[in-house]
């Protein structure tokens, strides 16, 4: 198979690229490699345009299989990939949020790339080296695209910032971040850090831009040797005359239905613009339906022009504010009786109910991709925003992908804070549900988990704040940031960067655009105003609790911690788990063992919770020489008795030590059944406990 191959040296690292005649029939294909890490993207475009549809059709996939690890999947009775794991949904994310913005949107036939994972090394993730494929295999192909993009990862370890680091560096990093982007700008981040300080994300992004160079250098090198000519996919375009018609029926009547402070009542006067434009149109062109639909295009292209005008040139946002203005906040904790925590964050008509769930050790989620088999998963936010948040309608169904990436951004902003399971063995869940949204519930969310979790008694490192930051910006090179984007301000914006921390620093950051990149100065001046902004959130949400309770509810289980003599698990477990099970039965905790003898024991009724422990305790109790205590007589043998000084440990009272008087036989002493005192006098070489009940009768002789 002719094979023609490509490398390139990035910091201690090479990543391969080979053109092969695999995937032949896609209009562009490439392997993609980095040790033994081997990525295949394809990329397919439709022959011809869809009907009926107003937006740019593009689908990405990012497709792990489990032979690629040398694994099989799933459980006994399915040994197949089904759905997508939530790696697999964050990682496609991850490349169409760094494709789509060099796309010409006016496109209407189907672009679908597809990036599978055929061989991983446990070393290097394959999803920059899926970036990278995704961009080559497009960059080389007949469709119309203005990339080749760069992406690298970036984590400092050490203090030192690293350039695609393995996982076992990551482990150890303060923060860890996926930068994507074309020559002298970024068009995607995704990250988190443990509240490092934004000079140092901008540190870790210049390092990043370098590589990012060096990368879409070899990807061009690479293009003028394979690449082939660009097809010209049919635009969607408007008859110029049209087009200006349009323009001046609308003249002031968008200013006036855009700029107001509410969201239903701009929505309302929005509405009552459009539906004269339609009629407008349907009276000038009544034998040309698509005509509406087209008109609806240059209104909403009006739009974009005015808020961009608006505010780069007269620094004029919709609802009034200054560029650097957030709207109304409030935070309210203790909202639900019977949770475990809760928390409500309110900024603008943007709302989110965050829930605290604590549960046992054994609650944790078991983790079984590609990547990782038989992980736990102690920590988890989840987000839901049903169709009702923004006064829809629609069908109650599964996450979106939406859901999931929204729900993993504040996981990751939230997860450093988090207490080390030895300091709190708790599993924890945190649910929020978005009530209301006109503009980034992701970061409110990171805000009522915050306020959830202190209201749970969660000892958190500290409370984080998110706020999603906008960009307006011009040909000219003039830009605004804005800070908290709302509305107009959002759809039309040109980045939504949501940056998450405490007052010492960063821990979560994701940036979408919808140019071609923005530059390190416009990300400067961003975090400089993100800063601001989230230590203003921040002083609302302390004078709404101020630190972790000190008390969990009522309603949340209790743990114990023991530590046993790691020998003794097995009798605690038993025989086919008999006695645990039969502890749980019994009182009604849970039980979770681990290998270095931690025992966690769960219960909301402290009561099970002490019968539980005090059983443990005396399974696995080790017997002291010189303690005394109460045994039940288990046998009678001609030399002495057994008796079972507690549950599963037993010794021997010689007849000798039967009695302070002689005996001719143990039976004159003790019977099976009775309960005796005896001292423990010795543990000999073998392990056995040589007990006396005479050294209990003797009494102390008094001092002289």
């Amino acid at each position: 198979m002719e094979t023609k191959e490509f490398s390139l040296s990035l910091g201690n690292k090479t990543v391969v690229v080979r053109k092969t005649a695999l995937a032949g029939q896609a209009n562009g294909s490439v392997l993609v490699s980095c040790g033994d890490t081997v990525v295949l993207a394809t990329a397919v475009m439709g022959k011809n345009p869809r009907e009926g549809i107003d937006y740019f059709p593009l689908s990405v996939e990012y497709e792990e299989r489990f032979y690629a690890a040398g694994r099989l999947p799933g459980s006994r009775f399915i040994k197949r990939e089904a759905k997508a794991s939530q790696e697999a949904i964050l990682t496609a994310r991850l490349i169409d949020r760094c494709l789509r913005p060099l796309f010409n949107h006016g496109i209407r036939n189907e672009v679908q790339v597809v990036a599978t994972v055929l061989s991983f090394d446990q070393e290097n993730d394959a999803d920059v080296i899926a970036m990278i494929a995704a961009s080559t295999a497009l960059a080389t192909s007949n469709i119309p695209w203005s990339g080749p993009l760069g992406a690298v990862r970036v984590a400092r370890v050490n203090g030192v910032f690293e350039l695609n680091p393995t996982y076992e560096e990551r482990a150890k990093a303060d923060c860890d971040i996926v930068v994507a982007g074309v020559d002298g700008k970024i068009n995607m981040l995704e990250g988190d850090a443990d509240q490092i300080s934004e000079d140092a994300l901008m540190e870790a992004l210049a390092l990043a831009q370098s590589y990012i160079e060096k990368l879409v250098a070899f990807q061009t090198s690479i293009v003028q040797e394979i690449g082939v000519a660009k097809v010209a996919a049919p635009v969607a375009e408007i008859d110029p005359s049209f087009h200006d018609a349009v323009v001046a029926f609308l003249h002031d009547k968008l200013n006036a239905a855009l700029y107001q402070e509410n969201k239903q009542q701009r929505a309302h006067d929005i509405a009552a613009v459009q539906s004269v434009l339609k009629e407008y149109i349907a009276t000038e062109h009544p034998d040309d339906a698509g005509k509406i639909k087209a008109g609806m295009k240059i209104f909403d292209e009006q739009v974009d022009v005015i808020v961009h005008d608006n505010i780069i040139n007269h620094e004029k946002r919709p609802d009034g504010r200054k560029l650097d203005e957030l709207r109304a906040l409030s935070s309210i904790v203790g909202f639900l009786p019977r949770t475990h925590g809760s928390g409500i964050f309110m900024r603008g008509e943007t709302q989110v109910l965050s829930v605290l769930t604590l549960g046992s050790p054994s609650d944790q989620q078991i983790i079984d991709t590609m990547e990782t088999k038989d992980g736990m998963k102690r920590f988890m936010h989840h987000y839901n925003f049903p169709s009702y948040s923004v006064g829809e309608t629609g069908p109650m169904r599964g996450p979106s992908r939406r859901d999931i990436g929204h729900g993993a951004l504040a996981e990751r902003s939230l997860a450093r804070l988090i207490p080390e399971q030895k300091d709190f063995p708790y599993t924890i869940r945190l649910v929020s549900e978005t009530l209301s949204s006109n503009g980034s519930s992701s970061m409110a969310s990171v805000c009522g988990s915050s306020l959830a979790l202190m209201d749970g008694g969660v000892p958190i490192k500290g409370i984080a704040a998110g706020i999603a930051m906008g960009l307006m910006s011009d040909a000219k090179g003039n830009y605004k940031v804005l800070t908290d984007i709302q509305g107009p301000e959002d759809h039309h914006g040109d980045m939504d960067l949501k940056i998450a921390g405490t007052a010492q620093g960063v821990t979560g950051l994701q940036m979408d655009v919808k140019v071609d990149g923005v530059t390190g100065e416009m990300l400067k001046d961003a975090f400089i105003q993100a800063k601001k902004a989230r230590l203003e959130i921040l002083d609302v949400m302390l004078t709404t609790i101020s630190e972790p309770r000190k008390e969990m509810s009522q309603y949340a289980p209790r743990i114990i911690t023991l530590q046993i003599n790691p020998d003794k698990i097995r009798d605690v477990i038993g025989p086919g788990g008999k006695v645990i099970n039969e502890i749980i039965k019994s009182t009604g905790v849970a039980i979770d063992i681990e290998d270095d003898g931690s025992v966690f024991i769960t219960s909301v009724d402290q009561e099970s919770a002490k019968k539980a422990v005090e059983w443990v305790n005396n399974i696995t109790r080790e017997a002291k020489v010189g303690e005394v205590f109460q045994a039940t007589v288990k046998k009678i043998m001609d030399f002495g008795a057994f008796v079972e000084i507690f549950p599963g440990t037993e010794g021997l009272v010689h007849v000798s030590q039967l009695s302070d008087k002689y005996l001719n036989h143990p039976d004159e002493a003790v019977k099976i059944g009775d309960v005796i005192p005896v001292k423990l006098v010795e543990i000999d070489s073998q392990g056995r406990l040589n007990l006396s009940r005479k050294a209990t009768m003797q009494k102390e002789t008094p001092a002289a």
